[in-house]
């Protein structure tokens, strides 16, 4: 049986591979929570976390999962913002499920992302594609495809192959611009109010239309960001090492995870490899364990 431990105590002492940066079906994932504690312990992973866009729909019961397997879980979700035009996506830790403001975001933010699909609809009919809106409407997705359902169902009528073409060719030309997700600040507030962690996710991504400096930071440090994640596969080895020392500056935490889709798109779960001396975690760490923190920490 596993032993439930109080972080503070124990657990810097802990060393196992991380990944605190998975999707599921509940966004845009392949895998069921299921099939990611399988693929999880078939890497060798011991500490994990879900986190979906701006949903919390697998968190639950990934949590029951990861127990069971003697497994080390946080509660993650990956929440849009929107600055200055740009999508930046804040990854909550440790929140509490139960949070009716929090829920309230990421329901109010699932809803934008959907309005984005029905747009595009829109404006591709516009552009004289044929597309029928009641054949949309009665379109059944198959999540485990990973996707969203106006990509699938776009693939699935021929007007694109795949997520590259969709991308690249049928909506790179339409004029759509991001929905008015909350700023970075409201976000990270609300974040900290459910008792979560703000984490900037894979900043080299995010910010490469101007480049990860301190300059760029500021605006999420000022904002109230917790941390970084500086391990990610969007990062190279410069990027990653600027991410730590800018870490070691202002004093902030550090996570990593590998943003996989399970398949869905080329990120390969586990990579990069992480072990938990590599994080820093921080009031993570030292919360004391309570029923709703998010964090369920086993030994054996």
């Amino acid at each position: 049986m596993a032993l439930a431990v109080t972080p503070s105590s124990s657990w810097n002492l802990i060393a196992m591979r991380a990944d605190l940066h998975i999707h599921t079906i509940a966004s845009d994932g392949r895998w069921t929570p299921e099939q990611v504690v399988v693929e999880v312990q078939a890497r060798g992973i011991g500490f994990f976390a879900v986190a979906d866009h701006d949903t919390v729909g697998s968190v639950h019961p990934a949590e029951e999962l990861a127990r069971d397997a003697r497994l080390a879980f946080l509660r993650g979700v990956e929440v849009s913002s929107l600055l200055d035009g740009h999508l930046f996506h804040i990854l909550a830790y440790g929140y509490d499920l139960d949070d009716s403001v929090f829920r309230a975001l990421l329901k109010e933010n699932k809803a934008k992302l959907d309005g984005v699909s029905e747009d595009i609809l829109h404006l591709l009919i516009a552009a004289g594609h044929e597309i029928d809106l009641g054949d949309y409407a009665a379109y059944e997705d198959d999540p485990t495809r990973g996707g969203w359902k106006v990509l699938n169902f776009l693939i699935d009528r021929g007007f694109c192959t795949d997520l590259r073409d969709y991308s690249h060719n049928l909506v790179a030309h339409l004029l759509t611009q991001w929905p008015a997700f909350p700023h970075p600040a409201e976000v990270i507030a609300i974040i900290r109010e459910a008792g979560g962690v703000p984490i900037m996710a894979h900043p080299g991504i995010s910010l490469r239309h101007v480049g990860v400096t301190d300059q760029t930071l500021r605006p999420f440090l000022e904002s109230g960001i917790a941390g970084l994640e500086c391990y990610s596969q969007y990062h190279d080895e410069a990027t990653t090492r600027f991410c730590l020392d800018w870490r070691d500056q202002h004093d902030r935490l550090i996570t990593g995870g590998s943003d996989s889709h399970g398949g869905f798109v080329g990120r390969e779960l586990g990579v990069p490899v992480v072990d938990t001396v590599d994080l820093r975690l921080g009031e993570l760490d030292d919360r004391p364990r309570q029923k709703d923190c998010g964090l369920c920490l086993n030994l054996w």
